[in-house]
């Protein structure tokens, strides 16, 4: 559709001409990968997120599952949609050592906002379409579209038995992203066939099982997720959650696609031209920026304004946007510390017990309990409180639960 409101037509030489110049656009900006598709809706894809859904597999994660009508069918976000382009960006993958001091683990997507460089690329390719004469959006991180589905059909990458979309020879490394757009461009590939095989090294990596069965993920067990979830974080995953303040990676990093993208030389997507800068966060006391595969410092985490906090981690999925749920999960972080904490983290953790939020008391109780500081909690003032009484007693009768379970059964 041009934009006087008629149909612009492309016939098949000049249709598959534009499409290239697309592709070659998209990949000089960045792109490792782009594939062109229909827009047909995806009639299967709802049809397992309701599925899903209905048995609770997405726990509260809204996103897709908020409504799978819509995020599987194009044609809600751009009537008239005739084409997709997909387009995948690699993301940084390289992770120093961790800090001599407690430190909290970022997973690699999210280390920088690249979704932000996603989104020029696949904007420059937008922008060439509607210069042509046509319409086009760009729909990146956004519940309305299935972005694995739509990178699937476009021939990019496969489903991975985790859920990933992983592209051949470079594993699951990559944010997606796509153009929708009234020109009707000839398809490019086919879908790909399984690159997985027998493996399943990430079923079994899982730290939670949260992959129950191959491409079916459980959210009410995906510590991704869980991070971003409200309420308590669960009693039985916060031992596995370990030095994570954000994501998961352990699917990904276990996944020999992805391990051997990963250590040959940290393949990377094309130098894209006038990119957008951005600014790496660096893991330090006074102003954490966290930086590739970075660690950002706990002592700031726990001692951190709102304000400080949302500065520097905003981009970040934090419910309701309360930085309380940051602090939550830095408490957890604490409690699964491997080295011993300093002085300084000790009196930040006995501030947090006499927090006025009492879901911040549990989850400091819980540390503190995990550290072996019991002292912290039999205090006069502390002893009394019911939220700390209530941690102690539920971890208490975790351990009891436990203790049961590894009995050995006694003989005839």
């Amino acid at each position: 559709m041009g934009h006087d409101g008629g149909v612009t037509s492309l016939n098949t030489h000049s249709g598959a001409q534009l499409r290239d110049e697309l592709i070659t656009l998209g990949r000089s900006h960045g792109l490792a990968a782009i594939g062109v598709c229909d827009a047909d809706p995806f009639v299967e894809t709802r049809l397992v997120l309701e599925q899903r859904r209905d048995q609770g597999l997405n726990a509260d994660m809204a996103f897709t599952y908020r409504n799978p009508a819509r995020s599987t069918d194009p044609s809600r976000s751009l009537p008239g949609v005739k084409s997709m382009l997909v387009g995948a960006f690699r993301y940084e993958t390289a992770v120093p050592d961790p800090p001599s001091a407690p430190a909290a683990r970022v997973a690699r997507y999210a280390t920088a906002d690249s979704y932000e460089q996603l989104r020029f690329a696949l904007q420059k390719v937008a922008d060439k379409l509607v210069a042509a004469g046509y319409r086009a959006i760009v729909l990146a991180d956004d519940n309305a579209l299935v972005d694995r589905a739509a990178a699937v059909r476009a021939g990019i990458g496969w489903y991975g038995k985790s859920s990933n979309v992983l592209l051949p020879g470079e594993g699951s490394w990559f944010l997606l992203g796509s153009v929708l757009t009234d020109a009707e461009l000839p398809s490019v590939g086919t879908p790909l066939e399984d690159g997985c095989g027998a493996c399943s090294r990430c079923i079994d990596g899982c730290p939670t099982q949260a992959i129950i069965a191959p491409g079916v993920l459980d959210a009410r067990r995906c510590l991704a997720w869980l991070l971003q979830a409200q309420g308590e974080f669960p009693r039985e995953f916060r031992e596995a959650l370990g030095d994570r303040i954000y994501g998961c990676d352990e699917c990904q990093e276990v996944c020999p696609p992805s391990r051997r993208a990963d250590t040959a030389g940290n393949i990377e997507s094309p130098q894209p031209e006038s990119l957008p800068t951005t600014e790496p966060l660096q893991a330090t006391a006074s102003e954490p920026q966290p930086g590739p595969g970075s660690w950002i410092d706990l002592h700031w985490l726990l001692s951190a304004s709102d304000e400080e906090l949302l500065s520097q981690v905003g981009r970040w999925y934090i419910p309701a946007r309360e930085p309380r749920y940051v602090r939550r999960n830095a408490l957890v972080v604490l409690g699964n510390a491997q080295q011993p904490i300093n002085s300084g983290l000790q009196l930040l953790l006995a501030d947090y017990l006499d927090h006025t939020d009492d879901l911040l008391v549990g989850h400091a109780t819980w540390a503190a309990l995990r550290l072996g500081l019991v002292e912290l909690l039999d205090e006069p003032t502390r002893a009394a409180r019911p939220a700390i009484q209530l941690e102690r007693a539920n971890c208490d009768a975790e351990k009891q639960r436990i203790a049961i379970s590894v009995r050995p059964e006694l003989g005839d």
